[in-house]
């Protein structure tokens, strides 16, 4: 399988696990060591701002939410738009860092570049994915930046909205579904 570094995985609604059900993942890497991604559709109830003055006794100039990435245990990483701050890039104009020092750079100098930040994040093994995948709990889209690191739609509605698009989008022009389809 290529890699799906950059690919949006969209939680199939056979997919019952409640660490993953109605979930939407960008993956931030993927090969034959196995994967990870992040799932961006999981805003926690604590901005960033919170918990740089609570928890990290920095200063903060970010005020967006923080996110629940995934179940795994990992130190905080961060989504953002500023090159010079990446350890990698996860698709054109979109990176990637968990490194201390950067992460404090983002906190502190964020005046016009979205930024997502989480704890926690889903991993697999070797293969593992790629199993998850032929039995369909997962769907592939192609990822962009506005669907990772926008904050709306809500969790819920991105989740339905991206499987409106994968499923009904096959048989109609996905820009003539309306958000809401009881306007119909």
């Amino acid at each position: 399988m290529d890699s799906l570094q950059g690919q949006l995985l969209i939680a199939s609604a056979k997919l019952v696990d409640p660490n993953f059900a109605r979930s939407v993942i960008v993956m931030v890497q993927h090969g034959e060591e196995g994967a990870l991604g992040l799932i961006v559709n999981r805003p926690l109830e604590t901005t960033m701002k919170e918990v740089c003055e609570k928890a990290l006794d920095l200063p903060c100039e970010v005020d967006g939410q923080l996110h629940q990435g995934g179940p795994c245990e990992g130190p905080l990483m961060v989504v953002h738009t500023h090159e010079n701050v990446s350890d990698l890039e996860v698709f054109p104009g979109v990176y990637f860092t968990t490194d201390k020092s950067k992460i404090e750079w983002l906190m502190q100098h964020n005046e016009d570049a979205a930024i997502k930040f989480f704890v926690g994040y889903a991993g697999w093994a070797p293969g593992q994915l790629e199993g998850e995948i032929e039995s369909e709990s997962w769907l592939i889209a192609p990822a962009d930046a506005r669907q990772v690191l926008d904050g709306s739609p809500s969790g819920e509605e991105q989740w339905s909205k991206l499987m409106t698009q994968l499923t009904l989008g096959k048989y109609l022009d996905p820009t003539r579904i309306p958000d809401d389809p009881s306007l119909n």
